[in-house]
């Protein structure tokens, strides 16, 4: 997996990053970003079962919310996303010449968990994002989970989404913390759930602790029974 996007990614930007800077046009430069991610997961032997994708509006925007246990989260759920999504990712990859260029071009959010300030402007730039059509995907937890169960979630992304009043989509990934478990650097192939639950609407939102705990209940429903708390 690593292999293939060390030689395939950086080649790839080469073109696209290019072409989007010159046309504006990001959407090639989205898919191969996707298609590389995606294709690397499956090198790895990782196989990804969908449930409830097929319930979602295509014409609608969302902000996605899931469950976080696995550096591989990102790559394999990004790709399963319908439409273009932006995401929050560390300030720090923004540092990469090629990577971080194309991470900016593609609308993604930095973001630093240590920083108080940084996160709340991280915030008002997912919202920009959601404004420009694009959907928003946190992974609510704001860290990876050791053992697969829920941590805490962060409040950042429900004030976000108070604040935009779109849907939000409860995501849980159940499997990631098999295949490549926190503070491991090998990848064991095996099978992934992914299900999208039903989308919450603004009407239905509540206070946002009430939104929390919405989110919260539905995500810990699909994880397996020896990880639900």
């Amino acid at each position: 997996m690593l292999g293939f996007w060390t030689i395939a990614l950086p080649v790839a930007a080469l073109i696209t990053v290019p072409w989007a800077l010159i046309t504006g046009n990001v959407k090639p430069l989205y898919r191969i970003g996707m298609w590389g991610a995606f294709t690397g997961v499956w090198l790895a032997g990782v196989k990804v079962k969908l449930i409830g994708r097929e319930n979602l509006d295509a014409r609608a925007t969302y902000i996605f919310m899931a469950n976080h246990a696995s550096n591989i989260d990102p790559p394999l759920l990004l790709p399963i996303i319908p439409g273009r999504s932006s995401v929050m990712a560390r300030h720090e990859l923004f540092n990469y010449p090629i990577l971080g260029r194309a991470m900016r071009i593609a609308s993604l959010v930095p973001v630093n968990r240590g920083n108080r300030e940084a996160g709340i402007a991280a915030v008002r730039a997912a919202e920009q994002v959601v404004h420009q059509g694009l959907h928003m995907t946190i992974f609510v937890e704001g860290g990876r989970s050791f053992d697969g169960k829920l941590l805490p979630f962060k409040k950042g992304p429900f004030y976000l989404a108070e604040t935009c009043q779109v849907p939000v989509v409860p995501i849980t990934i159940a499997g990631t913390h098999y295949v490549m478990p926190k503070g491991r650097f090998a990848v064991k192939g095996g099978e992934v759930v992914v299900t999208f639950h039903d989308p919450i609407p603004a009407s239905e939102f509540g206070s946002r602790d009430e939104l929390m705990e919405k989110v919260r209940t539905k995500i810990n429903s699909a994880l397996p029974e020896q990880y639900r708390s």
